[in-house]
């Protein structure tokens, strides 16, 4: 290839980017997501090719043996080993998502796009994967069964047991984020994302291997998704209706990020006491202070001393609703979390 001739969609060279251009209304609109089917997705991907994601041997170790072999296929039939994923596999990022509304989602996902989606898959691909998509393609409500049945049992199989952990990083890596553009702006955030990623002219631009793209956020703005699994870089999502979209190697992905929560709950303790580790890393989800005490096993009065030393200290937060009052960790005490991990 002669790398000084200009960029050709679908030919890699080093010039490919995206550029999310921000107006002003979109700035304000930035807003932060985590995505349980692109972890799946990307956690075929590196089960498919584990040499290439050092990262993830320990939890590859974990899992491969337990792996349903026939799910495992055809998901791996649909993610591919590289490149392009298919829209349908994925809902819109948020703060909310959870794994259950991912799959129904994906349950009820309009047939046509699918269709779409599996057109391009089908010019990507060859041999028997290219004939089963097209088979897949010509059926689409049958594939899209089979296909959340899949989704489901992979997922039990591989990311269920350390979906805590992972969203731990995940939520870590959001906190910090936000608190760089509280303090220092978004140019100073996306500048921080990853090296793909640089600020300049009110765009978000990203450095991709096979494409190019200029997207007008038009005022709805950019959703940035952290990502544990794809660790190796960035994606994006571009086309209509999807909200522009830009995923990101999470922060602070280590070779023991998937280890048993009482290691963590231990390591917070070593640091805090072990009853304060053990309610900073529950403190993912807001509880009232008797539910504090009843989940750590000690008197009210007890969860509301160690409550009142973690919420001194920056690290939970306390906020009355009616007659409870609920505790929940703060972008310092996900930090914290995230960096034992």
């Amino acid at each position: 290839m002669d790398r000084n001739s200009g960029p050709v969609e679908g030919v890699e060279h080093p010039d490919h980017r995206v550029e999310f251009h921000l107006s002003s209304g979109d700035v304000e609109a930035v807003r932060f997501g985590i995505s349980p089917g692109h972890e799946l997705a990307n956690a075929v991907r590196v089960l498919r090719r584990p040499a290439a994601h050092p990262l993830q041997w320990g939890w590859l170790r974990a899992v491969r043996d337990r792996l349903p072999r026939d799910d495992f296929a055809l998901l791996a039939t649909v993610v591919g080993d590289d490149g392009y994923l298919p829209d349908f596999l994925t809902t819109t990022p948020r703060w909310d998502l959870t794994p259950e509304i991912e799959l129904d989602e994906l349950r009820a996902a309009p047939l046509d796009p699918m269709r779409v989606d599996f057109g391009k898959m089908v010019r990507r691909s060859a041999g028997a994967r290219q004939q089963a998509l097209r088979e897949m393609q010509e059926h689409p409500a049958r594939a899209r069964g089979m296909i959340a049945d899949a989704w489901a049992a992979v997922w039990d199989a591989a990311l269920s047991p350390v979906w805590p952990q992972l969203e731990r990083l995940l939520r870590a890596d959001v906190a910090v984020r936000s608190r760089t553009i509280a303090t220092a702006g978004i140019a100073s955030m996306a500048g921080d994302l990853h090296p793909q990623v640089s600020w300049g002219g009110g765009a978000v631009r990203v450095a991709l291997r096979r494409h190019s793209e200029q997207v007008d956020c038009r005022g709805g703005g950019l959703v940035l998704v952290p990502s544990v699994m794809s660790s190796w870089g960035c994606m994006v999502l571009t086309e209509p209706p999807a909200q522009p979209t830009l995923f990101y190697p999470a922060r602070g992905v280590t070779a023991g990020w998937a280890r048993d929560s009482a290691d963590i709950a231990a390591a917070l303790g070593a640091l805090l006491g072990a009853v304060r580790g053990g309610i900073l890393l529950a403190a993912g989800t807001a509880r009232t202070t008797s539910q504090v005490a009843a989940d750590a096993g000690i008197a009210v009065s007890t969860a509301s001393h160690h409550l009142a030393v973690l919420r001194g200290a920056g690290l939970v937060t306390s906020e009355r609703d009616g007659a409870r009052m609920l505790h929940l960790r703060t972008p310092l005490g996900e930090a914290m979390v995230g960096a034992v991990l």
